[in-house]
Parts: C-alpha cells; sequence; structure tokens
C-alpha cells in the first residue's frame, strides 16, 4: 500500500498536570526513551522542553518524537504491550495532550 511506506514521525505533545514532580517527569521520559529498546519498529526517540520566548505554547511543556520506517511500524508500536504499559504510567500524569504522525518530505 503505497500511503504505507515513506519514513513517519510520530510527536507526542504534553503539559504535565500540576504537582507532576521533575523527578517524576524525568522517570518518564526515561521510561519513554526504553522503548526504543523494547518496542522493534521504534526506531529512534528524542525529546526537549519549550524554550521559546514567543508564549505561543499553549501550555504544552514537553515533546517526544519517535522515527519509524513506515505507518505500519507507528500501528505496531502502538500496539505493543511495552507501550500500552507505559501509556497507563504517563497518561495520569499528562493534563492535555497533542499527537501528530507526519511523513517526511523533503
Amino acid at each position: 500500500m503505497e500511503e504505507e511506506k515513506g519514513v513517519v514521525k510520530h510527536v507526542f505533545i504534553a503539559k504535565f498536570k500540576d504537582g507532576t514532580s521533575p523527578a517524576q517527569i524525568d522517570h518518564l521520559i526515561g521510561e519513554m526513551a526504553n522503548l526504543v529498546n523494547l518496542v522493534e519498529p521504534m526506531k529512534s526517540f528524542q525529546w526537549g522542553k519549550d524554550v521559546s520566548t514567543w508564549n505561543k505554547n499553549q501550555g504544552f511543556t514537553h515533546v517526544f518524537e519517535c522515527i519509524f520506517e513506515n505507518m505500519e511500524g507507528v500501528s505496531e508500536y502502538v500496539a505493543h504491550p511495552a507501550h500500552a504499559e507505559y501509556a497507563k504510567a504517563l497518561l495520569p500524569n499528562v493534563e492535555k495532550y497533542l499527537v501528530f504522525d507526519y511523513k517526511v518530505s523533503s
């Protein structure tokens, strides 16, 4: 299927709930980073915290980005038991989030 082909970036943008400590956030980031070792289709992981001075982040504070070879890999990742278990730990600490998948274009 043609739309399944091509590198895909899976982006998760989050605002953590008030009261979620920096240590808790660091732990959750470490656990997400470890998914690259547990979920074969996940090729890489990067993350960052908003540092913009433009105040356009609408309250979102962190971005997490994973790279997959195709959309099939994203689907495998989302369905993987390790991802499901991680989501159970992450989501209670998140006030709001966005998920965006896109094919890399030049």
